[in-house]
């Protein structure tokens, strides 16, 4: 596997006896924009700006409504609702460990978090501002408990903006990171951080292939420099009755953002890190357990029937790559203007 000189610096790599991949764990920090170096202040900004819910058009949906830090980074539903009761038309993927993906959505739209923060703000069914400048100018700029903040982590001037904004929420998500789960103690050398079945799971997950797209500290595939996506096609076993069981196909995928043929079911490769706790499964949550996403997987894009055994082993092993949440804990927000009040709808 190739493995860049940043990974190869921080990440741990080790083969694994009579394995066919090498096991990696995530490095101590992601990788981070040039022009938005993480400091606390960003951190405690964006913080705060995540938790608020003013920036949606009704003041009732924040950045953790859909992607809930209190939980495994997702809302647990098949897809996520948005102002008044809309729903969306994906699951909402994981924060947790989302700074380490080269690129952002299940498309791989964005290439940053940077830029992804701006995109559901102004989403209709999302959070349902009109635009970024009204955004700026109706919520951020006249809830002017925020500027004190924003002029400690971006300094003087006209620093209260969409961009700043977004950076902000980017420091913070870029401290939302799992290690030391019993996968990544097992890799530096702790031999009894797994059990025998664990083992065994891990042993299979690389035997029947698993790897070939899930591979990396993050299972989301190689690293790549920011921008530049890894993807696969899902389903890539189109006659599996699984297909239409499940309606895996009906989404177009990155098609839908690039309007490339050759893009039609392009996925970008989530992340495994603690999948058990992030069901329902699959961009569009059809499916409810992780053992049947394990054997679904397997046969639409291997095209192997597992056994119950099998499956019960590779998911023992998924099970393992939940890691230490860091403590997180309500940011107090600025008093509510009147001016801001009238205005949410």
């Amino acid at each position: 596997m190739k493995i860049t000189q940043y990974s190869a610096l921080l990440a741990t790599v080790i083969a694994i006896p009579a394995m066919a991949q090498q096991w990696q764990t995530l490095p101590e920090t992601p990788p981070t924009p040039k022009d938005n170096p993480t400091t606390a202040a960003k951190v405690a900004l964006g913080k705060m700006l995540y938790f608020d819910p003013r920036f949606s058009s009704t003041g009732t949906v924040s950045c953790n409504s859909c992607h809930n830090v209190m939980l495994g980074g997702e809302d647990n539903r098949p897809v996520s609702v948005g102002i008044k009761g809309q729903k969306g038309g994906r699951s909402a993927p994981t924060v947790w460990n989302a700074a380490y993906l080269s690129v952002q959505f299940w498309d791989g739209r964005e290439p940053t978090l940077e830029a992804q923060a701006k995109g559901p703000v102004t989403n209709p069914i999302e959070m349902g501002m009109e635009s970024h400048e009204v955004l700026v100018k109706q919520r951020l700029q006249a809830i002017t408990g925020y500027k004190p903040h924003f002029e400690k982590a971006f300094g003087s001037g006209d620093v209260v903006n969409i961009d700043n904004f977004a950076k902000a929420i980017a420091a913070y998500e870029r401290t939302l990171i799992t290690p030391d789960s019993p996968y990544s103690r097992y890799v530096k050398g702790d031999k009894k951080a797994l059990t025998t079945q664990q083992i065994a799971g891990m042993e299979k997950f690389s035997k029947i292939g698993c790897g070939g797209c899930h591979s990396g500290g993050a299972f989301a595939g190689p690293e790549k420099p920011l921008g530049e996506g890894f993807f696969m096609k899902f389903p890539t076993f189109t006659t599996s009755n699984y297909v239409s069981k499940y309606n895996l196909a009906e989404d177009g995928g990155r098609f839908e953002a690039t309007k490339k043929e050759a893009d039609k079911n392009m996925w970008r490769v989530p992340l495994l890190l603690n999948i058990a706790l992030t069901a329902p499964y699959f961009h569009n949550g059809a499916v409810q357990t992780l053992d049947e996403a394990v054997r679904v997987m397997a046969k639409v894009q291997l095209d192997k029937d597992l056994s119950d055994g099998d499956i019960a082993d590779i998911v023992a092993f998924l099970n393992s790559l939940t890691g230490e949440f860091p403590e997180q804990t309500m940011p107090r927000l600025p008093a509510t203007p009147d001016s801001v009040i009238a205005d949410i709808n």
